[in-house]
């Protein structure tokens, strides 16, 4: 399963060393709490976690009302697998701002990987019925994973398509598509949703799949090229070795 975890701050205006003084306007507090939060995102983005947990304290200590406070730290403690912790804070975040989609999505995420599907989805749903989230294919890429983990085959593509209605080019959603047809035996579509992905950005496992899509369809020269590209990119790869095996 794909991490699709989305995490994104307006970092316009970020300065300071995180030591200033306590604002006393209720504008500075807010600023204060932004700025943190907002470089708690960069040095979670760097995997520097506790330096972030640190700057979220910060932003609490100006605001313990301030929603993306709570959903960039249950970000980390997702990263850092203390589940108790990132429920506990993706929670207060949407206690606090019900109208976020991207603390849905990520919490509807996190359920997800932690085999809580069944949940995931009303958070999914919940993002999508906001008319202000900008990346909707997020949570429709999303919500497809989640029903394709449950063998919900129908609402999986259906939830897929609709990612690539409104991204196009998004190549995790044909991946999970091609694996879908793959699935269900057909590999003429399969196919066309791995051949719709750059070749070079293919993972090994894309690439084994791809080596055994053409299997499938008796291609012996597209297996051919497919496997020879898999044991010149990633020839370590587990998929590596699968393939030697001739799986």
């Amino acid at each position: 399963m794909k991490y699709i975890l989305i995490f994104s701050l307006l970092l316009a205006g970020c300065a300071g060393n995180g030591n200033g003084p306590v604002p006393q306007s209720q504008s500075g507090v807010k600023s204060s709490a932004k700025v943190h939060t907002e470089l708690a995102g960069l040095y979670f983005e760097r995997a520097q976690m506790g330096i972030a947990l640190q700057e979220i304290e910060l932003a609490l200590q100006s605001d313990r009302n301030y929603a993306p406070a709570y959903h960039v730290r249950g970000l980390i403690h997702m990263t850092l697998r203390e589940d108790k912790e990132a429920e506990d804070d993706f929670v207060q975040s949407l206690r606090l701002d019900k109208m976020d989609s991207e603390a849905h999505n990520n919490f509807g995420w996190f359920l997800c990987q932690r085999g809580r599907e069944q949940e995931s989805i009303p958070h999914f749903m919940a993002a999508l019925k906001n008319p202000l989230y900008n990346t909707p294919e997020r949570a429709y890429l999303n919500a497809g994973l989640c029903y394709q983990k449950q063998g919900k085959s129908a609402d999986a593509e259906e939830f897929l398509m609709r990612a690539l209605v409104v991204q196009p080019e998004m190549g995790q959603a044909m991946q999970a598509l091609a694996e879908l047809k793959f699935a269900q035996g057909d590999y003429v579509t399969a196919k066309k949703y791995i051949a719709a992905q750059k070749n070079e950005n293919l993972t090994a496992g894309q690439i084994l799949l791809a080596v055994r899509i053409e299997r499938n369809l008796r291609n012996a020269n597209a297996e051919a090229s497919y496997a020879m590209q898999l044991r010149q990119r990633f020839p370590d790869s587990r998929e590596a070795q699968l393939l030697m095996r001739g799986e």
